[in-house]
C-alpha cells in the first residue's frame, strides 16, 4: 500500500524527517510512537497530501508521490490532530458536505452519514450543533467524517485523544472491525495500550529517524529484560552504589527525568536483593516489561531534550 525510502523534510534548517524508510502492507495497521517532535505527524502529512515531499521515494498504490493528487487522495480517510469541523453545520450536515467533496449525491451522502453516525454510536447527536457536543464526541464525529468515502487507506493522528476510557475502547473495536474488513490504518498514539492493543508492527520515532520496528512483543523482547521494577522513591533517597549493583548481577538501570527504573531477566531475584542494598521494597513495583519501557529506553528523553 505505502513504500517509504530515504524520506526528507525540512522546515527551514531544522529536519524535521530524517531518511525515514518503511512500507506499509495491506490490511496492515502500522502505528508511530515517539515523543513531540519526533516527525510521526510531519511523515503522516506527506502521505495524505498536507505537506509535499522534500527528499527520497514516496509510493502509494504503487504510485509514486511528490505532493500527494486527488486522485490518492479520493481512497484516503484522514483523521488529523484537530477536530477541523465546520461549527456553522450540525452534525449530520458535516458529514454530508465532506460526502459532496468525494462525489457524492446529496441523497447518498445523506445515507452513508447516517450510517457512519449509527457506525461511531452518534445517532442521536445528527442534529445537534458542533459546539454544543464535548470534545469526545467531537473526535467520534472525525472518524465518521474520515470513512465517508469507504477509504481503502485510514490514517488516524491520535485518534482518542481526549475520549473517555469507554469512548476509547468503542473506537479500538470499530479499527478492528475496519480492519477485519481489510481497510488498511497507518496511526500515530501517545497511549501505548492502544499501540500495543490495535497494531501489527509499530515504528518508534524521535529527532526525525526510526529508532526501531516491529511488532509489540517483538519490540519488548529485543528492546527491555522481562521485569521490570519502578522505583517509587526520590532519587536523593536512592542509595548512590544502587545502579552499579543492579548493573553487576546483570540487570540494567534507567533514569527518565526524576524516574527510576530497573530491568532483570530474573525480576523476583533482584527485587529480593533491594532492601540489602538501601531501598526498601515496599517503594519498589515489580511487574512486566511492557511497550512504555521499550519506548522510555529509546525515546524517553526526547521530550526533555
Amino acid at each position: 500500500m505505502i513504500e517509504v525510502k530515504g524520506l526528507v523534510k525540512n522546515f527551514g534548517s531544522k529536519r524535521a524527517v530524517d531518511g525515514v524508510s518503511l512500507t506499509v502492507r495491506k490490511g496492515d495497521i502500522l502505528g508511530f510512537l515517539g515523543p513531540n517532535g519526533a516527525g510521526k505527524s510531519t511523515t503522516m502529512k506527506m502521505i495524505y497530501g498536507l505537506s509535499t515531499v522534500d527528499e527520497g521515494r514516496l509510493s502509494i498504490f504503487g504510485e509514486p508521490i511528490h505532493l500527494t493528487p486527488p486522485s490518492i487522495k479520493a481512497r484516503l480517510g484522514v483523521v488529523p490532530q484537530e477536530d477541523n469541523l465546520d461549527p456553522d453545520l450540525p452534525v449530520l450536515e458535516n458529514l454530508e458536505v465532506y460526502g459532496g467533496l468525494f462525489g457524492l449525491s446529496r441523497r447518498e451522502a445523506k445515507a452513508k452519514g447516517l450510517k457512519m453516525l449509527q457506525f461511531m454510536g452518534l445517532e442521536h447527536k445528527e442534529t445537534s450543533d458542533i459546539e454544543s457536543l464535548s470534545g469526545g464526541l467531537k473526535r467520534r464525529l472525525v472518524i465518521a467524517r474520515a470513512l465517508i468515502n469507504d477509504p481503502e487507506l485510514l490514517l488516524l493522528d491520535e485518534p482518542t485523544t481526549g475520549l473517555d476510557p469507554q469512548a476509547r475502547h468503542l473506537v479500538w473495536q470499530k479499527l478492528r472491525g475496519l480492519k477485519s474488513e481489510g481497510v488498511t490504518q497507518i496511526l500515530t498514539t501517545h497511549y501505548m495500550e492502544e499501540a500495543a492493543q490495535l497494531c501489527d508492527r509499530l515504528v518508534i520515532m524521535d529527532q526525525g529517524l526510526i529508532l526501531a520496528e516491529g511488532s509489540p512483543e517483538e519490540l519488548v523482547r529485543l528492546h527491555v529484560p522481562a521485569y521490570a521494577i519502578e522505583v517509587r522513591e526520590p532519587l536523593e533517597a536512592v542509595p548512590p552504589d544502587l545502579i552499579s549493583k543492579v548493573q553487576a548481577v546483570g540487570g540494567e538501570a534507567l533514569q527518565v527525568s526524576d524516574s527510576l527504573f530497573l530491568y532483570a531477566s530474573d525480576g523476583k531475584c533482584l527485587w529480593q536483593q533491594l532492601g540489602d542494598w538501601g531501598l526498601p521494597q515496599h517503594s519498589c513495583i515489580l511487574r512486566r516489561s511492557t511497550l512504555e519501557d521499550v519506548f522510555l529506553k529509546l525515546a524517553g528523553k526526547g521530550e526533555d531534550e
